[in-house]
């Protein structure tokens, strides 16, 4: 067998009021094998960038929603960057308020030659600058709570990155995604963007090869990708498991290559 992705992942909780609700992990645009475990069939919605999203209509009581899959790896090309990419991408969003982080994006990363180089001295600031807590901040930080406090997870890390590119007018765009070789385990946040017109993606955190990731949801932040929405029903979330491997050996990374995100 060639290289390839393998997930897991399982979902618990607790209904209390029955309704629809929508749950975003599936890999983006499908997969060699997949299987979605849940008593009724969901219904998919597709979205842009591939995102899938399976819908259930949820009854009273405590469920199990599982998702396994199996994707093989190989050489990806960047995604052509469009002119709607370069208007959206580059407009402040909720998590990433790049009209308030000029100043600093400008005087750092703005007299640099070309957007690769930015890109790639945004990157070691972050990572200098930031210290990864794992449970740091609350879900209502956006990027510049994040560096103020010097410290967040996989997804403050990529927003900060991204409303910094954003100021320099260097189209940037988050993504959920399964990372083989994270420690602890769990859904991973990365970012993407524009060089010469593709898309290639960059992790601040550094804590898992680029070369296997797997996306799953693709959004201005993470606002975009939330994993799970309630359409109308209520839920207690009692808890998640995700187990993401890369056979037949986990690839290095040392970060000088541009990646473009499968």
């Amino acid at each position: 067998m060639g290289p390839h992705v393998q997930v897991d992942v399982e979902m618990s909780f607790r209904v209390t009021k029955p309704g629809p609700a929508a749950f975003v992990v599936a890999f983006a645009g499908g997969a060699g094998q997949e299987e979605f475990a849940y008593p009724a069939p969901p219904r998919q919605v597709a979205f842009e960038h591939r995102t899938r999203a399976q819908v259930l209509d949820l009854p009273e009581g405590e469920h199990v929603v599982r998702y396994r899959a199996e994707r093989a790896l190989g050489p990806v090309e960047g995604e052509p960057v469009t002119l709607d990419d370069l208007i959206r991408y580059t407009r402040p969003s909720r998590y990433c308020p790049s009209d308030r982080m000029g100043g600093l994006a400008l005087s750092r990363f703005g007299h640099l030659p070309g957007a690769r180089s930015q890109v790639e001295a945004i990157v070691r600031h972050v990572r200098e600058h930031l210290s990864y807590v794992v449970g740091a901040g609350s879900p209502a930080d956006d990027a510049v709570d994040t560096y103020l406090a010097g410290e967040g997870v996989c997804r403050d890390y990529a927003h900060v990155c991204i409303a910094l590119c954003r100021v320099i007018d260097i189209p940037a765009r988050f993504a959920a995604v399964y990372a083989p070789g994270l420690s602890p385990m769990d859904f991973h946040a990365v970012f993407e963007a524009a060089i010469d017109g593709r898309w290639y993606v960059f992790d601040a955190t550094g804590l898992a090869p680029r070369q296997s990731l797997c996306r799953i949801a693709t959004g201005r932040d993470a606002a975009d990708t939330a994993f799970l929405s309630t359409l109308g029903c209520e839920l207690d979330f009692l808890g998640n498991t995700v187990l993401a491997t890369a056979g037949p050996s986990l690839p290095e990374d040392d970060g000088s290559e541009l990646i473009a995100l499968a």
